[in-house]
């Protein structure tokens, strides 16, 4: 081992950068798309080969690099983007470490070509290799923008190259962050060529259609648009509705001031926004943008810059996790507006749709939902009526789930409204409206707490203690009365009446656990909330049980007017819907 210190040679402290900046292939197309970006490309192309390793090529229109600047372009610690530390402390471009270019050019044979002018021949060309570092400049005709060509990357540094999987995987890993960057930048156009081949083409155009383009159209069809401001922050975005789930979390976005992250807090908070409405085991698929002052958020905690670090954490939690939860909770039964189209029937002769067209579960709506103010009447109505059916649609406008017409084997509402044919679990449906109903009860009283026959004293880490001081007034409203006994031990004085018999230490381990990583937590909330859940499943109409047809449209209405009542508290579909298009096709109907 060595004693003495030395100071390390250039193109070996670049080799190290490298090791940290430069994963496979993927890493490099990354790095050179967000220069790209930062130069203001409107276009970019990007061609790979042999899954990247033996040649990268990254084209865009962008602003270009002056002829003078092409030497430090490729050196560490050379940058455009920054020029002081008030610029480091509040970061607005992609890239900024001044190092990428730099590191991949210590393991590759890099050709850099940029002009800042029009003239196409005014062009000029810098090349460096990982053996030497020798960098000759060339004039090269080239249009306005710049282009990196970077071939046989990993050549000097073989045990790198041969943890690299097979040319598909790694190909695979590039349009993967071709595909992620592209959702942040709806008005710049991607190409993507694999040896000579384009692959993927992203035109420039506006964020529901790059969505389209990158999710696919089924995802815009089952997923609802917000926007939300508050405190200075914006959270806009898709999200998809519980019953478009996945069962990896695979299709899961998300983005600072246009920076693709992956981050703990917001996971945690985009899991609890979901809470009560996705099937176990399931995952939510989602692409969402965070506007929030530079300032306030560290992007310079990781080479790679894919995680962040947010000044006031618990803020951001509290803000994705409320606005997701509130969303969620008035997606409801939607009336379509009059003499509205059904648009998948453009185009589709006899004004048929395709048989292998979704039946769709769940109302697609806005994040408004839907208030019926005629609500009212079709109360009055039944009440006025215990034998109502149907009512002319003259007399009325039809409700979003129509009226019901029949009852399947005791376990399934049959209902026709405007579009066509509505089935619902009438179980699950109620076992929804009874949980909601409870919750909403609950918290209009709060959270009451009821004291220990014998206060617990639970050993704990001087950290927890510290939060138990902290976080007192927190406590007491969750119905937790905790008490500092020493450095390292805190007394459980009282705890909610609902969970006086559940394992208290393991709840408020739980509780400080969650407090000290996200800086809240919702352990009570969801440990009563199963509570109810349980109380609900046992107070709902139950399989078989036969229901007349007032009682049934009660339930209808009900389900209009309850948040999350597309699912029941275990994250099943609660109705689904045909349409009469859907329906014609079964039968072959105007073909």
């Amino acid at each position: 081992m060595h004693q003495r210190i030395t100071q390390l040679d250039t193109r070996l402290s670049n080799q190290i950068a490298a090791g940290e900046v430069v994963e496979r292939p993927a890493s490099v197309v990354k790095e050179m798309l967000e220069n790209s970006l930062d130069a203001g490309a409107t276009r970019i192309e990007v061609d790979v080969e042999a899954g990247g390793v033996k040649l990268i090529r990254v084209r865009d229109d962008g602003r270009g690099i002056h002829k003078d600047d092409l030497n430090l372009a490729l050196a560490r610690h050379a940058t455009s983007k920054i020029r002081d530390q008030g610029d480091l402390e509040a970061i607005e471009t992609l890239g900024f470490r001044g190092e990428a270019l730099a590191s991949v050019a210590s393991i590759s044979r890099l050709n850099l070509t940029a002009n800042t002018q029009e003239d196409t021949s005014s062009g000029w060309s810098v090349q460096a290799s990982g053996a030497d570092m020798r960098m000759e400049i060339s004039p090269a005709p080239h249009p306005r923008g710049t282009t990196v060509e970077i071939r046989e990357l990993f050549f000097n540094t073989p045990a790198r190259r041969k943890f690299l999987r097979t040319e598909r995987t790694e190909f695979l890993k590039v349009e993967e962050v071709v595909r992620k960057v592209s959702l942040s930048h709806p008005g710049v156009s991607f190409v993507l060529s694999h040896n000579g081949k384009t692959t993927k083409q992203y035109i420039g155009d506006d964020e529901a259609h790059r969505v389209a383009s990158v999710f696919g159209s089924a995802f815009l069809e089952s997923s609802v648009f917000f926007s939300q401001e508050r405190g200075g922050m914006e959270l806009r975005g898709w999200i998809g509705l519980p019953t478009y789930s996945r069962s990896q979390a695979d299709q899961q976005f998300f983005f600072v001031n246009g920076r693709i992250i992956k981050d703990r807090v917001v996971t945690h908070a985009v899991k609890q926004g979901y809470a009560d409405v996705l099937y176990h085991g399931r995952n939510p698929v989602y692409c969402l943008f965070l506007s929030i002052n530079p300032r306030l958020v560290d992007v310079n905690v990781h080479p790679t810059k894919c995680e962040v670090r947010f000044r006031e954490s618990r803020d951001v939690h509290d803000f994705i996790f409320r606005t997701i939860h509130h969303v969620l909770a008035d997606v409801r039964p939607e009336e379509p507006v009059a003499g509205e189209a059904d648009p998948r029937l453009a185009g589709v002769p006899g004004g048929a749709v395709p048989a292998q067209a979704p039946i769709s579960f769940g109302g697609r709506s806005g994040s408004q939902g839907v208030r019926d103010p005629q609500m009212s009447v079709y109360r009055e109505m039944f009440a006025k009526d215990p034998v109502a059916g149907f009512p002319e649609s003259d007399d009325i406008t039809m409700p979003p789930l129509g009226y019901a017409v029949a009852q399947l084997h005791g376990i399934y509402i049959l209902s026709e409204n405007k579009t066509g044919l509505i089935l619902v679990d009438m179980h699950a449906a109620h076992e929804r409206i009874t949980y909601e109903h409870m919750k909403t009860a609950c918290d209009a009283e709060g959270i009451r707490s009821q004291p220990m026959l014998v206060p617990l004293s639970i050993v704990v880490s001087v950290k927890e203690t510290d939060l138990v001081d902290e976080h007192g007034a927190e406590f007491s409203a969750l119905g937790l009365e905790l008490e500092r006994a020493s450095e390292e031990s805190i007394i459980v004085r009282a705890v909610p009446t609902l969970l006086a018999k559940s394992n208290v230490e393991q709840l408020v381990r739980d509780v400080l656990s969650d407090l000290s990583e996200y800086g809240q937590s919702a352990r009570i909330e969801q440990h009563r909330d199963e509570i109810l859940s349980t109380m609900a499943c046992h107070g709902s109409v139950r399989a078989n049980r036969r229901l007349t047809l007032p009682e049934m449209n009660a339930l209808l209405r009900d389900m209009e007017e309850t948040e999350r009542s597309g699912q029941c508290n275990h994250g099943r579909p609660t109705w689904c819907e045909m349409s009469l298009a859907e329906l014609d096709s079964l039968f072959l109907r105007g073909r």
